[in-house]
């Protein structure tokens, strides 16, 4: 990958009159900013329609698009939509928040009336998108619809001749909710004509787009209902013993994948996924990289206390995604418990890795701290994981502040993002990726998730102008001192 640095900011997290970020008006101008300073990397969070306490990271569909991004305004200006279908409507009240109670009550109503218009202007290419996305779109319209029937109950809990797909039961529900199960499917080709617009443009003005996709799927998810041949049949499920974020460790929840049923079947499915996903990405970052080489299988009802690490599929995934995808562009996340195993699986990969400053001065030879990083390699100074690095400096241990400025020179609340800011742009790994928040500066109020934390976490928006030319011109200036500037402009 090219030397180059970019900014991590999710499409939640930008400026919207609509509750939520979008595809809208405010990603085209946040590319134009990329470009004016300089940057080569967008970097967004997994853009898949979330569940339960709205985690990107716990989507309810590995293939499928979060509808809550759509635009509104582009839809109007397609015809789809008028102006007072939904700009009298609350979609909350804080500019800085996102609030996913509003959205869930008001966004797919709104959407759903662009259908009898959009299927009028698009259907031939609507039919091309159902023809092209058939291995994925029915059977999770068809599981979106049930959950609504259903009460939004978990799919475990509905009527046993649904939960085990008994044909007869699903036809019914299909020649039922027909016209239903098709708006589903009508609002993932609206949100895909949105986002290759958006990527295309990104493209002409030098900027990649980095995405990122979990490791595993929701517990309550399309894939987990319509194929449980995939997953474990033993309840076991998916999390990490105790480590930087946890003392306790995590209990995800997630299902286990039946790997033996996986490479029986040559992988297809992960195929598949990493398919689509390097379709809609120019670069991706698969999380939880580490739990391919081992995942830690947490029992039926059991703590993480009482989990163990089981060997994953190792290099065997990858020589089958190499195979269908040769030379792939993907960001290895590997942090978290990281053996000599892992390493040797890392290195037989040679996907780049993680480096983040947050982490790298808590020992005096860390392998986070950069004069130990190689090239190929990827520096941030905080995932979305981290505390904004402002309020990590200002919560810090007073022997880990003491190390810091033993490396990097005396620091202050005033300097030290900044400071750790050029750190990251000035070392030696490929890309530098700097989260927005501390782009600007801000402190714990920005804080994107709290991975101890099962609810309130996702909510932090950007406002309008708030990414502006000083910060602009800073960044350009950087970007340049330190070889990355990606542009040409």
């Amino acid at each position: 990958m090219k030397r180059g640095s970019g900014i991590l900011l999710h499409i939640s997290s930008l400026p919207s009159p609509y509750g939520i970020g979008t595809l809208g008006k405010a990603a085209y101008d946040f590319v134009d900013d990329l470009h004016a300073a300089k940057q080569s990397y967008w970097q967004v969070l997994p853009c898949m329609p979330t569940g339960y306490a709205d985690s990107p990271y716990s989507g309810t569909s590995a293939f499928a698009y979060n509808p809550y991004f759509i635009d509104f305004d582009f839809l109007a200006e397609d015809g789809l939509l008028k102006k007072s279908d939904y700009s009298h409507l609350n979609f909350g009240k804080d500019e800085t928040y996102v609030d996913y109670e509003a959205l869930f009550h008001l966004k797919n109503d709104v959407l759903k009336k662009a259908y009898q218009p959009g299927i009028e202007k698009y259907s031939h290419e609507f039919a091309a998108f159902k023809f092209e996305n058939s291995g994925w779109l029915f059977d999770y319209a068809l599981f979106v619809v049930l959950k609504k029937h259903f009460h939004y109950l978990p799919y475990q809990q509905w009527d046993a001749c649904i939960v085990d797909r008994e044909p007869a039961a699903i036809m019914e529900m299909t020649q039922r909710y027909g016209q239903e199960i098709e708006i589903v499917q009508f609002t993932q080709f609206l949100y895909e004509r949105q986002w290759f617009a958006l990527k295309n443009y990104a493209n002409e003005k030098g900027i990649q787009l980095i995405g990122d996709i979990p490791i595993y799927v929701s517990q309550d998810s399309a894939e987990t209902w319509a194929h449980p041949e995939y997953f474990v049949k033993d309840g076991s499920v998916a999390g990490t013993p105790p480590d930087y974020f946890c003392d306790e460790g995590q209990l995800w929840g997630n299902p286990l994948y039946d790997w033996d049923y996986m490479r029986e079947h040559g992988y297809e499915w992960w195929v598949r996924r990493m398919q689509r996903s390097l379709h809609l990405y120019d670069i991706l970052r698969i999380d939880h990289f580490r739990g391919f080489e081992a995942y830690f299988k947490i029992p039926k009802g059991g703590a993480p206390k009482d989990g163990q690490w089981v060997k994953g599929p190792g290099g065997a995934l990858f020589d089958a995604i190499k195979t269908a995808l040769p030379m792939p562009p993907i960001i290895a996340e590997d942090l978290g418990a990281i053996d000599d195993n892992v390493k040797g699986f890392l290195d037989y990969c040679g996907f780049p890795g993680l480096k983040v400053l947050q982490f790298a001065f808590d020992e005096q030879d860390s392998f986070y701290l950069p004069h130990n990083y190689p090239r190929n390699s990827v520096v941030y100074t905080g995932t979305h994981d981290n505390d904004t690095t402002l309020h990590w400096f200002q919560t810090v241990q007073p022997e880990t502040r003491k190390f810091l400025e033993d490396y990097i020179g005396r620091a202050t609340e005033s300097d030290v993002v900044g400071k750790l800011i050029r750190l990251a742009m000035m070392s030696v790994a490929d890309i530098s990726i700097i989260p927005m928040q501390d782009i600007l500066g801000l402190g714990g109020e920005a804080r994107m998730n709290y991975p101890s934390r099962a609810l309130g976490n996702w909510k932090w928006r950007m406002k309008k102008g708030e990414f502006g030319q000083e910060q602009i011109k800073r960044l350009r200036t950087e970007t340049e001192i330190y070889g990355r500037a990606g542009n040409g402009c």
